[in-house]
This record gives structure tokens, sequence and C-alpha cells, in this order.
């Protein structure tokens, strides 16, 4: 006996939901693989060396790039000091990954090119295993053109951060200055240095004078100390050498 045509109809009706439901499962999985299949999460680069972390990171689909190098006395030279992003980050396969290099602890003596040619400081960098960061234009009518006037850090400065030396350079005084490191204003006169920086544009507070003591006159093989002149800069905050802005405020002390 033939069934009723509207069972055989309803029959057919749920078959084919089924083949739809299965099908639409079947393509939710394979989305859900082919979404997660495509992530990986960031594993721990600290101290290996820079092949040993690219090796890693090519092995998950990820890239890495060498973004800084820094000076450490606790990480070995040629391993990874810090990562970007952290350990256990989840993200996509072809991600860059950002790490800073270590190279050792500070061997190098940071040579003094205050009062040199800028090109013959970047030269004595050069030899010394460093390279000119910054190299920031002052007008300054006080030095020669092209002059180093202070660097950042300075001189034979012990634990500095970077391989690198920000330079300050004399400029003529119709340059317009493109940056800044604190030039040093010991024994200038505090009338004529505070003239100087408000000329610039910094905002420089009124300074203090402090007594000073009267210097030795000398004995036997011991030369006489230069007494310092009423009015000349015996302080500076920022040092000669920091970075500054026109943001920045400065003080200067002065003999009385």
């Amino acid at each position: 006996m033939r069934g009723n045509p509207f069972t055989r109809f309803f029959r057919a009706v749920s078959v084919l939901m089924l083949l739809i439901a299965a099908a639409l499962l079947s393509a939710i999985t394979t989305m859900h693989f082919a979404i997660h299949g495509a992530e990986v999460k960031i594993p721990p680069l600290k101290g290996m060396t820079v092949a040993e972390a690219r090796s890693q990171a090519a092995g998950l689909g990820l890239n890495l790039d060498v973004d800084n190098r820094y000076y450490s006395s606790d990480v070995a030279a040629g391993h990874i000091l810090t990562q970007s992003p952290s350990p256990d980050t989840v993200v996509r396969r072809g991600w860059h990954l950002r790490v800073a290099e270590s190279l050792g602890p500070q061997k190098v003596d940071v040579p003094d090119t205050v009062g040199t040619d800028a090109r013959v400081a970047a030269l004595r960098l050069r030899r010394a295993g460093l390279q000119v960061g910054v190299a920031a234009k002052l007008p300054y009518a006080g030095a020669e053109d092209g002059s180093v006037l202070a660097q950042d850090p300075p001189a034979h400065s012990q634990g500095i951060a970077q391989p690198s030396v920000n330079i300050l350079v004399a400029a003529p005084d119709n340059t317009p200055p493109d940056g800044y490191v604190m030039p040093d204003m010991t024994g200038m006169p505090v009338i004529t240095a505070v003239n100087q920086l408000t000329k610039i544009g910094f905002n420089v507070e009124t300074p203090s004078y402090v007594d000073v003591s009267v210097p030795s006159v000398g004995s036997g093989s011991t030369p006489p100390t230069p007494p310092i002149a009423p009015g000349s800069v015996i302080g500076q905050q920022p040092i000669a050498g920091a970075r500054v802005d026109q943001e920045t405020v400065i003080k200067l002390t002065a003999a009385k």
C-alpha cells in the first residue's frame, strides 16, 4: 500500500532539513578550525640568542624584527632583552614580533666631543664603537658654526643605555633651531646665559644667588685656585647634555 502523500512530503522535508543542518555544522566547524588554526601563542623569547628567537618565531609563522639594541650587565650580548607582544599573547600568523637585543655590559668610553666640529665628533664616536643619535642645531653666536656645544650622555659616562650620543651643534643666528641639548652655562655671566636661553624661547626662572667661599691662594707646589667671578653661573638644571624642549623650565644658580 502506498503511503499518504502528506507523510512522504514531511519525511522528505525532514531529510532535507537534516542535510542542511549537517552542512551548516560542517561549515561552522571548518570556519572554527580555519580561524583558530591561523592563531598562535607568542612564546617567551627573553634570554634566547637572536638566531634562536628568529628560528622559533619562523616555526610558528611569525616574523621577528630587532628594533633596538641596549647595553645590559644582566643579559649576554646577542641575546633578547625584551619583546613585544608579551609571552602568551595570541596573535595571527604573519604577526611581527619586536625585540630588543643586548649588547652586553658597556665597555666603551664615551669620548668628549664638545668644542670639536660635528664631523670630527661623529668620527670620534664611530671609532669608539658609538654613533651619533640626534644632531640638533642651536643658533649660538659665541661658538664656531658647526661645532659641538653639548652632548648627551656626557663624556666618560657609565651605565649608558644605547650605543649612541646626541649632540647639540652651533648654527648661525638666522638658523631656526630643530631641537635642543642643554648647553653648559657654567662660568658664563648669568645675565648673558638668561638672555641667550630666553632668545631661543626657553622658560628661565629668576636666577638664585649663593655665597661662594674665597679660594685658597695655594701653597708650595699647589697652584692657586682662580676666584669665581660674581654673577657667573655655578649651577644649572637641567644639567649640560640633557635633552630639553621649550616646555622645560631652566634654573640657574649664580655666585653672589
